[in-house]
């Protein structure tokens, strides 16, 4: 599990800490909250990837995650964990996790500052 540390400079002054590759609106937590209430083994919170997949060639990937990978960044944000896949750490930087309900759609939503284009059903992406 990778965890943010601050080296400090060789002139002694701090670096700041790098900010999380993805943040957390209060209904994603809720909702990572929810399904993790549900879940039928213990979880230690949501894995977020990304897979090849779709017209537009990236789709976003979220599972249960029961036992950390090495090398995973872990973000702790209103009382959930999210652990982010390290080939996808790339593709995520910057991007705001979300949860929305309408009459036609519930599912989390990525609002990701490093997407160039979707595809026309939202499924997919390109970077």
């Amino acid at each position: 599990m990778a965890t943010t540390t601050t080296d400090a400079p060789r002139d002694g002054a701090s670096r700041p800490t790098p900010p999380p590759p993805v943040t957390l609106t209060d209904a994603a937590a809720a909702r990572v909250h929810a399904l993790m209430a549900r879940a039928t083994t213990p979880v230690l919170g949501i894995r977020v990837g990304v897979k090849k997949a779709g017209c537009s060639g990236l789709q976003y990937q979220i599972e249960y995650v029961e036992e950390a990978k090495p090398f995973e960044d872990v973000v702790e944000s209103k009382g959930v964990r999210v652990y982010i896949d390290p080939m996808a750490v790339m593709y995520l930087l910057g991007s705001e996790m979300d949860y929305e309900e309408t009459k036609m759609h519930s599912g989390f939503v990525f609002r990701n500052p490093n997407e160039k284009d979707r595809c026309g059903c939202g499924e997919s992406f390109t970077v």
